[in-house]
């Protein structure tokens, strides 16, 4: 039963690896390592281990755990969690290739966007991770408050979350941009 442990742990080595062959920086070109970077605005944000844009990976876990449960229940936990990393993995890629940075600093509020270090994309993989197995062990409940309570908390201090971004990626609203841009900084 080790094996889709092994695969998934290699799957984060792929999309480091990757990364880092499209030019991304192993940490923040600040030459620091923080445990958080909570300023949105400023040069660290996605650079260090963990952010505000955190609770969307632990949120993509929970709601990978849910899609998976209902698609391949029969599948067991550990190969479920790799295919969830799979995906996880593939968006990191995606999400730190030029096409979207590009797209983040067009239509977002993200206009000094550079993408993530690989640090920060590997941590993104293990908040996934995380929010995957508590989805496993809590109550359907509780993973649905989290959901919600970590989507209040960001779009309330940061004015961004998980439903947001995806909305300003796939349909961006001028209002939506311009209330997030008012956020003090």
């Amino acid at each position: 039963m080790r094996l889709p442990y092994l695969l998934t742990l290699a799957v984060v080595v792929f999309a480091a690896l990757v990364e880092r062959l499209n030019g991304r920086v192993w940490i923040c070109t600040c030459g620091q390592v923080k445990l958080w970077e909570g300023d949105i605005w400023s040069a660290g944000n996605s650079q260090h281990l963990t952010d505000w844009y955190t609770p969307s990976h632990i949120l993509h876990g929970i709601l990978f755990y849910a899609l998976l449960w209902l698609v391949a229940r029969r599948l067991s936990f550990a190969w479920r969690l790799l295919l969830a990393m799979m995906i996880e993995a593939g968006w990191e890629m995606l999400e730190n290739s030029a096409f979207i940075i590009d797209r983040y600093r067009a239509v977002t509020i993200s206009l000094g966007y550079t993408g993530d270090s690989i640090l920060n994309s590997v941590s993104d993989m293990a908040a996934m991770a995380a929010g995957f197995w508590l989805a496993r062990r809590a109550p359907a409940a509780l993973s649905l408050a989290v959901v919600l309570g970590f989507e209040a908390l960001t779009a309330w201090t940061i004015r961004d979350g998980l439903a947001l971004n995806i909305l300003m990626l796939v349909h961006p609203l001028e209002a939506v941009r311009d209330w997030q841009a008012a956020l003090p900084h």
